[in-house]
């Protein structure tokens, strides 16, 4: 009996060592993600193209396709309005949208991922003023490889993506490195 009792405690011993094993390798793998395919090439030099959308409008009436802004540097930021990070996040995005829209620079939200009721009280729960679109299921970010939320893309005048943030920019470094790539999208 004490023999099958030891053979119990040993089985889930080494049942907790590999949920616990199997933790610390997600922990490791959400730490050192460093963003998709897109904001890798977009990091390291390249110029990728943004993928398309055509989504409906949650801050007002009709649909915003991201082509019709071509010729305008932009700004694209994956939120939702559970996000935390996006909270944070929000007011900052919103002074970068006023200061930098008369240089030609347009910021557009994609709330995805979210229910539209949550979605439209996170923007004037945050007063925000720059467009935002409506990505429900969140099938439209999917070409962008989006891994979480916030993620921030800057897009040149010709659609291609200058620079992504994955993660919330609100580190001093992080702002730094945003308005270079802005003023960077506002040169091409």
């Amino acid at each position: 009996m004490a023999l099958a009792h030891r053979g119990k405690l040993v089985a889930q011993g080494i049942a907790i060592g590999l949920v616990g094993l199997l933790f610390i390798l997600l922990v490791w793998a959400l730490v050192t993600e460093d963003g998709n395919d897109l904001a890798k090439r977009a990091n390291n030099g390249e110029l990728p193209p943004a993928p398309e959308f055509t989504l409906d409008r949650l801050d007002e009436e009709g649909e915003l396709a991201l082509s019709s802004l071509r010729g305008k540097a932009v700004l694209v930021n994956m939120w939702a309005s559970w996000c935390i990070p996006c909270k944070d996040e929000a007011p900052y995005l919103e002074q970068v949208w006023r200061e930098n829209r008369d240089r030609g620079l347009v910021v557009v939200g994609v709330d995805a991922k979210d229910f539209r009721s949550t979605g439209r009280k996170f923007v004037r729960d945050h007063s925000l003023t720059f467009p935002i679109v409506y990505d429900g299921p969140g099938d439209a970010i999917e070409p962008w490889g989006v891994t979480g939320f916030p993620e921030t893309f800057v897009l040149d005048r010709q659609g291609r993506v200058v620079r992504a943030f994955v993660g919330e920019v609100t580190s001093d470094e992080d702002k730094r490195k945003l308005r270079r790539a802005i003023n960077r999208a506002l040169q091409s």
